[in-house]
């Protein structure tokens, strides 16, 4: 049997109830990002529709705007959720510093840079896929001379 010096402290009702915010808001964010992506899947599908019946270059090329928006728009989610589960961790640690019911993430912001998040594999494999079709078709339009 282990001292009960050894057992860890359990969770008070409060920080129970923090935690649960917390994760709250990590889930609004995470769901946020998932209808960012199926907005990004729609618009890129009727761009590329378009495309295969009226090839263009200057269409194809604004196909790239908006990838690049949702592109922009799903990393600052996905930032903010990182943030939000890097305070989850540190309420979850018992992290000195962290008042009660706290939801700042701001001393998080050196540790989730959004370029980082806006790199990272699952975002440059998801965006940047969408983004060389779309290059794929101004390349393929300025060979036809369209």
């Amino acid at each position: 049997m282990t001292a009960t010096s050894d057992v860890a402290k359990p969770y008070t009702s409060d920080e129970i109830k923090h935690l649960e915010f917390i994760q709250a808001v990590v889930t609004r964010l995470g769901n946020g990002s998932f209808l960012i992506k199926g907005w990004t899947m729609t618009v890129c599908g009727v761009f590329f529709g378009v495309l295969v019946n009226r090839l263009s270059w200057q269409l194809a090329a604004a196909g790239l705007i908006p990838v690049l928006g949702f592109w922009l728009l799903d990393s600052y989610y996905l930032r903010q959720e990182r943030l939000f589960r890097e305070l989850y961790d540190d309420v979850r640690g018992r992290v000195s510093g962290v008042p009660p019911f706290a939801m700042d993430v701001r001393p998080y912001l050196p540790r989730v840079t959004l370029g980082a998040v806006a790199l990272s594999r699952t975002m440059t494999n998801f965006y940047g896929i969408i983004a060389l079709v779309d290059l794929v078709f101004v390349t393929a339009a300025v060979v036809a001379g369209r």
